[in-house]
């Protein structure tokens, strides 16, 4: 018959695997700002919005957005790669 582990060791387990897993994760990149240090990640993804307002301003212009099949998904794929791209070019 097999035992099942007590929860005690199956606590204490996972606690010292999550403090392995997350001990790399100590400084998160952040930036200086008008004295303020903001997380690298919020201002890529600001940037990012402000990045699919200039291509959705360019695919207006052009007409190609009335032909979009599911905008919102568009859009939103595209928020995500000009985000992952600045987190790219600006951390890398």
């Amino acid at each position: 018959m097999l035992e099942h582990p007590r929860p005690r060791k199956l606590h204490v387990s996972a606690v010292a695997m999550a403090v392995l897993l997350l001990s790399s994760c100590s400084a998160a990149p952040s930036r200086n700002i008008l004295g303020s240090y903001f997380p690298s990640w919020m201002l890529c993804a600001v940037f990012g919005i402000a990045g699919v307002a200039a291509i959705r301003f360019v695919l207006v212009r052009t007409g190609i957005d009335a032909a979009l099949p599911l905008p919102v998904l568009v859009y939103l794929s595209l928020w995500i790669a000009v985000t992952l791209g600045l987190w790219l070019v600006w951390l890398a």
